[in-house]
């Protein structure tokens, strides 16, 4: 299991548990917390699912620090020589290898469906960033129906400045039009500051205060009747499916396939193969003065 699940005054907790790898995406991930969520949803002491990572960071992305060598721990160990998460394995490929689009999608998507369990569950999910959350991890938190993010925590696409596009397609559902596209035309990444500001997060206390600003804000929501919670949530999502949420989605996974197979991606991969995979996004980010931690200056 990559995640902990409890349940404490009506609320469902889920958290991360892969600290070491910054509670990186594998393969596991989607299946867990959908399974998660669904335990949640059908539990009658549960009123809010609230979740959360363990050690620096809410989510760095997916897993792909083993990309480089054809190593990864996906699936409970490590195999020199085989990829076993799919993410890796649908990015593993050659320029002069054929890609199938639609194995692509059928991929990416399975991820997505995962992660859009925090939406399409019944009772509202609200999720908890600290640290980072990037790239995939932003796939994930974009699906709650709260998030609130630490001051100094760095959200954002960094993948769309190469080898990649956001899979579930919610940027501009959750910032506007303006917004999404200043930060997807540069893979810019945002504080918590910035994102409360922009509308993408409810609150962005001090880090000090993280915590407790959570448990006030899941404590409010469970003492809510449960009936009453599944129907403003209900009734506030017809919104978002009616804006075409899941046709966003359904455009975002494709082009990230395709974001991985342009003239660009290859020379990244290359670059991964040649360097390390944190080398090649070091290469990618250093110019633009965020790699790292550091915010982008937005």
């Amino acid at each position: 299991m990559t995640m902990i699940y409890e349940v404490t005054d009506r609320v469902a907790r889920i958290t991360f548990n892969r600290p070491e790898a910054g509670n990186a995406i594998v393969a596991d991930t989607p299946l867990e917390l959908a399974a998660l969520v669904e335990r949640a949803d059908l539990d009658p002491a549960v009123h809010v699912i609230l979740v959360s990572g363990r050690g620096p960071g809410f989510c760095a992305g997916f897993d792909l620090s083993a990309y480089a060598d054809g190593t990864t721990s996906a699936g409970g160990g490590r195999h020199r020589g085989t990829v076993l998460d799919p993410k890796i394995q649908g990015r593993n490929h050659r320029p002069d290898q054929p890609w199938d689009p639609m194995i692509d999608y059928q991929m990416m998507s399975r991820f997505v469906r995962g992660f859009a369990s925090l939406m399409h569950a019944d009772k509202p999910t609200v999720v908890k960033i600290h640290g980072y959350c990037l790239a995939g991890g932003t796939d994930i938190a974009l699906h709650a129906d709260q998030v609130i993010a630490a001051a100094d925590a760095k959200i954002g696409y960094p993948p769309m400045r190469v080898w990649g596009v956001p899979a579930a397609g919610l940027w501009a559902h959750r910032l506007g039009d303006q917004r999404a596209k200043r930060l997807l035309f540069t893979g810019d990444c945002i504080s918590g500051t910035q994102a409360a500001e922009w509308g993408l997060a409810v609150e962005a206390p001090d880090p000090a205060d993280l915590d407790e600003r959570t448990e006030r804000l899941v404590g409010r929501i469970a003492s809510m009747p449960l009936n009453q919670l599944i129907m403003a949530k209900l009734a506030c999502n017809t919104a978002l499916l009616q804006q075409g949420v899941a046709t966003s989605r359904m455009v975002g996974t494709v082009f990230d396939g395709i974001a991985r197979h342009t003239p660009e991606g290859h020379e990244f991969v290359a670059d991964a193969a040649a360097h390390g995979f944190r080398e090649a996004v070091r290469n990618r980010d250093e110019p633009r003065g965020d790699a790292g931690r550091r915010i982008s200056g937005v």
